[in-house]
């Protein structure tokens, strides 16, 4: 799901929209797999009938359920609810579900784009770090598992010193 278009100013309009790297839900899918793995495992082996039979199943899928709401549905909430848009005046950010962060960088406010990859997966994935510094109050934005990092931080030097969007460049052509 998109930025919706009705949020913006206008004039506004839209040059990237991402969400952090799909490597984030790695972990994730292996616990949802392991998961149901043991606790299949476990389910056969359990006695099927006599004294505990019953508790032993409930017990393995009270524990599978929390085990897969906490470590593989809720990073998966968190990634779908993680929004950074980037339009021709302004850096969006938009995290969490039920408790929902905002904050919104004017461009002409931001003064330095800088990224940087923090492991050699990051380097192989090439996703990384974006770090945004801007002249408000609350100075750097550190953004991570940015897919593309590279390309993104030079759209972003782009659009802050006022060249016209790539988009805009090809129309001119």
């Amino acid at each position: 799901m998109g930025y919706p278009q009705r949020l913006l100013a206008e004039g506004e309009r839209i040059d990237l929209q991402l969400r952090p790297h799909w490597k984030a839900l790695v972990l994730p899918v292996i616990t949802l797999i392991l998961t149901f793995g043991i606790g299949g495992f476990l389910v056969a082996i359990a006695p099927k009938h006599g004294t505990g039979a019953q508790a032993s199943w409930i017990a393995i899928g009270v524990v599978a359920l929390g085990i897969l709401v906490w470590f593989a549905l809720r990073p998966w909430v968190i990634w779908l609810n993680s929004n950074y848009v980037i339009t021709n005046r302004r850096l969006i950010i938009r995290l969490g579900w039920i408790h929902r962060v905002g904050r919104d960088i004017p461009l002409e406010k931001i003064n330095d784009v800088s990224f940087r990859h923090d492991s050699l997966l990051d380097r192989m994935l090439g996703c990384g770090t974006l770090v945004v510094e801007s002249a408000g109050e609350h100075g750097q934005v550190e953004l991570d598992d940015i897919p593309h990092v590279e390309e993104t931080q030079r759209e972003m030097a782009t659009l802050i010193s006022g060249d016209p969007a790539p988009q805009a460049r090809q129309n001119q052509n």
